[in-house]
């Protein structure tokens, strides 16, 4: 079967987007090389974005992102056990201010149709970060649900160190 020979829905492989679209794909990292500039500028640190990337990844369950920003995040200095604890960081006194605005805000992208959620989480982030912070934070989350959607529907694997 070649790629452009449609198969059975029981019989077909996902295919690894990605690679099937590179420019597509390109367009995409080229946005988070983007966004992860527009965060440094807003003075938002390397673990506060991975942090969002985490959580983002955590709600949409994606285990290739996890695992990628997972590594990402301990080598740009967070801990286990926060990165432990992070699918329930309300239940905790781990996070600063700044943190649980941005963790709010991410939770808030990721679910667009709860716009209560959203209005709580704009407000909430106002009071402890700035403009150029919220949008960072929101614009992280925007992309890491895109990357997310790529790994799921590719069904990137996550393999044993080796």
């Amino acid at each position: 079967m070649n790629s452009s020979t449609p198969g059975s829905a029981s019989q077909r492989q996902r295919i690894f987007i990605d690679k099937q679209s590179p420019k597509a794909y390109h367009a995409l990292v080229q946005t988070s090389e983007a966004v992860r500039a527009a965060a440094a500028d807003a003075g938002l640190d390397r673990t506060l974005v991975e942090l969002v990337n985490l959580r983002v990844s955590q709600i949409n369950g994606c285990a290739y992102c996890l695992d990628v920003h997972t590594r990402a995040a301990l080598r740009a200095g967070e801990t286990t056990r926060r990165l432990g604890v992070l699918a329930a960081w309300r239940d905790t006194e781990l996070f600063t201010p700044t943190e649980r605005a941005a963790l709010t805000l991410a939770e808030a992208t990721t679910a667009p149709s709860d716009t209560a959620a959203q209005d709580a989480a704009c407000t909430a982030a106002g009071d402890v970060l700035t403009d150029d912070q919220i949008s960072a934070v929101i614009w992280v989350a925007v992309t890491i649900n895109a990357f997310n959607r790529v790994s799921i529907m590719s069904k990137h694997p996550v393999r044993a160190d080796r």
